[in-house]
C-alpha cells in the first residue's frame, strides 16, 4: 500500500524493468497451465455452440442423482445436470432429434416436475456462431496491427498483439480450469477484453514515444530507462482505469448473478473482470518488455547503451537507472550518488528542443540596426 501511494504521488518511482523477468515467468506458467487444461479438459461450450436440447425443470426436492437416474431411463445417461437456485434443475443433452426431445420433455414432466423452459438448437446454428466469432477475432487482429504499425511502429504493433493474445489465452484458460460455460455473451466479453488491453497498451506506447522524442536526443538514457519513465507516468492511470471499470462489472456480477440469479450476466461479468485486470498487467509488464527488447537491438540504441555504460561506470552497468521527476525538467539528479558530497555544482542536462509544442519558448532574435 505504501508503494502504491508513493507511485500515485510520484514520490518513489518503480523500477519496472527489474520486474519484467518475474512477470514473464509467471505469465508463461499461467499460459502453459491454461493450454494444458484446454488440451485435456477442453471448454465447457454452451448450447449455442454445440447444439442440443436444454430443459429447465421445477423440482424443489430433486437431487443430481435422481435426475441422472431418470435421464438414464429415458436413454440419455450422458446428460449434463445442474441445480439452479433451490427449486430449478437445468438439464442439457446432445439430443437433436425433435421427436426424441419431446419424449424427454414428457418424461421429465411426469417423473421429475413441470418443465419451465424448453430450448433446442441445431448444429448449424452453433457452427455459424463459432465461425462468426473466429472471423471477428481475425479481423480485429489485422485492423489493430495495421493501425498501430502506421500510427506508431511495427515493433509496438507486435507487442500489442502479443499482449492481447496473452490476455485471451489466460481468460480462456480460466474458463477451462474452472469449467465456466462459454456462451455468445462470453465471446462478446472476450472482444471487449481486447479493447481494454489495447487501450492500456497504446497509452503506454504513446507516452514512451513522447519521452523518447524529448529525452532520447540527449543520448544519456537507454531505451529501458525511457520505457521505465513512461510506465511510471501512466501506471496510475492504468490502475485507476481498471478499478473504475471493475467496480460496475463487480456490481453486475454480485447483484445480477448472485442476487437475481441471471446466469448470462455471470458469464459476461466473469470474463470482463478477468480481462480488465489481466489487460492492465500485460500492458505494464509484457507489451513494454517486448518492445524494449526489440528496440535495444537497434543500432542506435546499442550505441547509446554503450555510451551510457562508459559514462556511469562499472557500478551501474547492467542495472536500470530510475529517472527521477526532475530529469524531465532537465536536471541531472544522479551526477553524484545520494549521500556523497559533491565536488561542484550539479550538472544540467542539455536543454530540451524549442519550438511549438515543446514547452520551451524560443530564444528571441536580435534586431538588426
Amino acid at each position: 500500500m505504501k508503494t502504491l501511494r508513493a507511485l500515485f504521488r510520484g514520490e518513489s518511482p518503480v523500477d519496472f524493468p527489474s520486474l519484467w523477468r518475474p512477470a514473464i515467468t509467471a505469465s508463461a506458467v499461467s499460459v502453459v497451465i491454461g493450454l494444458l487444461s484446454f488440451a485435456v479438459l477442453g471448454l465447457n461450450l454452451g448450447l449455442d455452440f454445440e447444439g442440443g436440447t436444454s430443459y429447465e425443470v421445477r423440482a424443489p426436492d430433486a437431487s443430481v442423482t435422481d435426475v441422472r437416474d431418470l435421464m438414464a431411463d429415458l436413454g440419455v445417461p450422458e446428460a449434463r445436470i445442474q441445480l439452479v437456485d433451490n427449486d430449478l434443475v437445468l438439464v442439457r443433452t446432445d439430443v437433436q432429434d425433435p421427436s426424441q426431445a419431446v419424449e424427454i420433455r414428457t418424461g421429465l414432466n411426469s417423473g421429475l416436475g413441470p418443465v419451465v423452459t424448453f430450448e433446442q438448437v441445431g448444429p448449424t446454428w452453433g457452427d455459424e456462431v463459432t465461425d462468426k466469432a473466429v472471423t471477428a477475432l481475425i479481423v480485429f487482429f489485422v485492423v489493430v496491427a495495421l493501425y498501430i504499425a502506421v500510427r506508431l511502429e511495427w515493433k509496438m504493433a507486435l507487442g500489442a498483439l502479443v499482449a492481447v493474445a496473452h490476455d485471451i489465452v489466460l481468460s480462456v484458460g480460466v474458463y477451462s480450469v474452472f469449467r465456466f460455460e462459454i456462451t455468445p455473451a462470453t465471446v462478446i466479453a472476450f472482444l471487449t477484453i481486447m479493447g481494454y488491453s489495447l487501450y492500456d497498451t497504446i497509452v503506454v506506447y504513446d507516452k514512451v514515444r513522447e519521452i523518447v522524442g524529448r529525452l532520447g536526443a540527449t543520448e544519456r538514457y537507454t531505451y529501458p530507462e525511457l520505457m521505465n519513465l513512461a510506465l511510471n507516468r501512466v501506471s496510475m492511470r492504468s490502475i485507476n482505469t481498471s478499478i473504475t471499470s471493475a467496480i460496475p462489472v463487480l456490481s453486475m456480477l454480485l447483484v445480477g448473478s448472485v442476487v437475481m440469479g441471471a446466469t448470462a450476466l455471470r458469464e459476461f461479468a466473469v470474463a470482463l473482470l478477468v480481462g480488465i485486470f489481466v489487460g492492465s498487467y500485460s500492458s505494464l509488464f509484457l507489451a513494454s518488455a517486448l518492445v524494449s527488447t526489440l528496440k535495444q537491438r537497434e543500432e542506435r540504441w546499442r550505441q547509446i547503451e554503450t555510451k551510457v555504460q562508459n559514462r556511469v561506470g562499472d557500478g551501474e552497468v547492467g542495472r536500470t537507472r530510475v529517472i527521477e521527476r526532475s530529469d524531465a525538467l532537465g536536471v541531472d539528479t544522479r551526477a553524484t550518488p545520494r549521500g556523497t558530497p559533491s565536488s561542484g555544482p550539479a550538472k544540467r542536462r542539455p536543454p530540451l528542443t524549442t519550438g511549438v509544442g515543446s514547452g520551451v519558448p524560443p530564444r528571441p532574435r536580435k534586431k538588426k540596426r
